[in-house]
């Protein structure tokens, strides 16, 4: 049964770059910064419940994955070093952020800075 969804053929976590490298089917591949996908994490903590409901998460300049697990064969969950691992990115998510990575991102500064917060965190 093949579908139009891109199936991943590789996913390798740069731990180090605080990276995730994903390569598609379609012959398409994406270097997702940890940051990025943090804050577009498919969590209810980020999305909320409904359309309108997202929550805008600042100071994540510095987070980084460590691990990966697989969830089913459709999926994987990402534990971010900040202790976030309720995001479970299906393959259709992980390449629709690939894909709208440049306005997503722009959408995301222009939204802390309307705001008044920034990508770095808080002093303590």
């Amino acid at each position: 049964m093949k579908t139009d969804i891109p199936w991943p053929t590789e996913l390798r976590l740069k731990q180090s770059e605080k990276r995730l490298d994903v390569a598609f089917d379609d012959g398409r591949s994406f270097s997702l910064p940890a940051e990025y996908l943090r804050v577009e994490s498919p969590s209810a903590e980020v999305q909320g419940h409904g359309p309108g409901e997202k929550t805008l998460i600042p100071g994540r300049a510095h987070v980084g994955i460590l691990a990966l697990e697989p969830v089913g064969n459709y999926a994987v969950r990402i534990r971010f070093d900040d202790l976030h691992d309720t995001g479970i990115y299906s393959w259709d998510y992980l390449y629709q952020l690939g894909v709208e990575h440049d306005k997503r991102w722009r959408d995301y500064l222009a939204n802390l800075q309307a705001k008044g917060l920034s990508r770095e965190p808080a002093r303590r």
